[in-house]
């Protein structure tokens, strides 16, 4: 059988276990973000360079190039939401998990 003082000590390892894996799971999370904050700078950087290239194009017209433009423009800025929210959901989750300490 386990005395008190015994118990303690497992207990209290236990929580110190448990404590520093919920650090590593943060610290995992956190890294996890900014990986999702580099994919949508990397969005934004694409928009930008679709908007000189259609700057471009009022000085040499091309019809076809200007409706593959504005498609990948679309479809960027739709990839700029969806990230946005995978983003806000994310943090959401990281802030529960550290309120839970």
């Amino acid at each position: 059988m386990i005395d008190f003082k015994e118990f303690k000590v497992l207990l209290l390892n236990s929580i110190q276990n448990a404590t520093i894996m919920d650090q590593e799971k943060i610290d995992n999370m956190r890294s996890t973000l900014n990986k999702l904050e580099d994919i949508k700078n990397s969005q934004e950087s694409i928009i930008d360079k679709i908007n000189h290239v259609i700057t471009d194009l009022f000085e040499h017209p091309d019809k076809e190039l200007e409706k593959a433009m504005e498609d990948a423009h679309q479809r960027s800025s739709d990839n700029i939401e969806a990230v946005n929210e995978a983003i806000e959901d994310f943090e959401m989750k990281i802030n529960q998990l550290e309120l839970q300490d």
